[in-house]
Parts: structure tokens; sequence; C-alpha cells
């Protein structure tokens, strides 16, 4: 036995399962939430904000018998810039590879021409690859004749395998979904070591943990203009661990609220990022934050490219 055999054999099943979920849903749907809850942990960022997610990121659930590949697609909507043109590729994309493709909607919204086009988008590209529907935010005051009547709204927009009303953010029927996700995994190997949760590097991890709390502590001042780019990430020791950033923003007007008066927000933004990577790296994080502007960024495809805003088959 080689060592990389050494690393996957767990003595699996026969029966072992596994394959891979696409989540899909419109900007704001509650999808990185709803794989941060299936996966156990924090591995994806989570916001107000509608279009918080820019890039696929992968989350492994793993048990005994089953390892799924959740990837946690951008929303898809009508793109605005190049961001938003790299954000829907980046999500119908994800179809290609998928054996479920886990459509999310949301209960606390009529549905309308967004969630149509959502819906024929899904069906264009889904192949024969089944269709799980989720109506997420099951747990919102609302007349359960209502609820009834938007989940068959949200039921008639395209054909699919299992519907199920959740709530991504208490667990609500979150259990039942994992249940028939592992039901249609196909029979396959573990991909990866039981004990890991995603792909990621620690550099993007801390990216965008950065980038959470920019948008948190703007709330509506920023919107989109934020990107993030991890200069030097340094292990100093057993106990501190050295991250120098920048936020990108694209103009300055935008600077001046990111930074503050006074630089409040800034220290604020790098309080509440410093007391997250603390935790997840288990030392003291010394983080230097520094903002700069990148004036139109996200119609700008090089600077992109270096910001990690790349697909796996975007050679140039």
């Amino acid at each position: 036995m080689n060592e990389l055999d050494s690393v996957f054999d767990d003595q699996l099943p026969p029966d072992h399962q596994s394959g891979v979920v696409a989540v899909v849903g419109r900007p704001n749907v509650g999808k990185s939430t709803l794989i941060n809850r299936l996966i156990g942990q924090k591995i994806a960022i989570v916001s107000p904000k509608p279009q918080t997610t820019r890039r696929q990121q992968l989350g492994i659930y793993t048990d005994d018998k089953t390892q799924i590949l959740f990837i946690d697609t951008p929303g898809l909507h009508a793109p605005q810039h190049k961001l938003g043109e790299y954000m829907v590729k980046a999500a119908e994309t994800a179809f290609r590879d998928a054996d479920v493709i886990l459509l999310l909607m949301d209960l606390s919204e009529t549905p309308d021409d967004g969630d149509r086009y959502l819906a024929e988008t899904v069906q264009r590209l889904r192949g024969a690859t089944p269709v799980v529907l989720a109506v997420n935010k099951g747990d919102i005051a609302l007349n359960e004749a209502v609820k009834r009547a938007r989940v068959e709204e949200y039921a008639a927009l395209l054909p699919h395998e299992r519907l199920l009303l959740i709530s991504a953010q208490n667990g609500d029927n979150v259990d039942v979904l994992l249940d028939d996700l592992k039901s249609k995994m196909p029979m396959g190997p573990r991909y990866y070591p039981a004990d890991q949760v995603s792909e990621v590097n620690m550099r993007f991890i801390a990216a965008e943990v950065v980038r959470e709390k920019v948008m948190i502590s703007t709330e509506d001042e920023i919107p989109y203009a934020v990107a993030v780019e991890i200069d030097s990430f340094r292990e100093r020791s057993e106990n501190l661990t050295y991250i120098s950033a920048v936020i990108y923003v694209e103009r300055d007007s935008q600077k001046g609220i990111v930074i503050g008066k006074n630089g409040e927000k800034i220290k604020q933004i790098g309080s509440l990022a410093r007391a997250e990577l603390s935790n997840i790296l288990g030392t003291s994080v010394y983080l230097e934050l520094n903002v700069k502007v990148a004036k139109n960024w996200r119609s700008d495809e090089d600077l992109m490219r270096r910001l990690g805003y790349r697909l796996k088959d975007d050679r140039s």
C-alpha cells in the first residue's frame, strides 16, 4: 500500500457512495448558510448582502458510508460587469460535474422573473441530472396557507425529484434533506480524508473572513466593490500567525468609508476578523490591514485573475 492509499483507505464498505451536489440559487437565498450547517462548521462566508459568494467553494461532508462534495456556487443572476459574468459562468460550470442539483428558493419572497430565469437556466443546463428543490426560510412568520401557496408556486417552476421546506438558519428539515441527497449519490470512493471539510487553503479563508467583516461592518455603504488579497501569511511561532491583507475598493470615497473616522471602522473590521481567524487557526493572530483603490476592478479581467476570480478552464 502506498502513502496515498493509506490516507484514503479507511476500510470503506463495498457499498460506499460519493458524489457532487451543486447548490444553486439566487443571491442571498441562503446557500452558504445551508452548506455550513450541512458540513457542521463554517467554510463559506455569510452576509446579509446578496452576491456574497463569488467563487465556487467546496464543502466536504463525510460519514462512514458516504462522502458528498457540496459546491457552493455564486448566485445566478443577470450580470452587470465582468465580475458578475464570472459569477454566473462559475455557477453554470458547477452543473457539469454534479450528480445532483440542489436548487434553493426563498419562501420569504413570492416567485418572480428572477426565479423563473433561474429555473429556466437550471432546466436548460441540467441534462439528465436530478434536481432537488429546497424552499428555504421555512421558519419565517407567515400564514400556513400563504406558505403552502408559495411552495406550490416554486414547485411549478421546473420538474424535480424531491421538494422540501427547510430552514438553513435553524436546521428545520436539513437532516431530511441530507438523507435524501445521500440516497441519490452513486457508488464511489472517498475522494478526501474524513476530517477534511474544504479544499481551500488558509490564505483563501483569511481573505474571505476579512471580506465578510468588511461587508458586515460597512452595511449598505460598500455594496460589492470590495475584494481582499493576502499579501503575507506566516507562522511566526507555534502561538502566533502574522497576516497582512489588502482591501481593494473602487473609489476614493469607499476607501474613506472602510477606514472610517479616525480609523475606527478599519479597527472594527480588524478586531472582528482577528477574533475569527484566531479561533480557526488556534493561535493568536497579528493582522495588518491596508486599503487601496483599484478603480473599476470588477471590470478588469487581469486584476480579477490576480485576485483569484478565474475559472478552471480559463487558460488566458
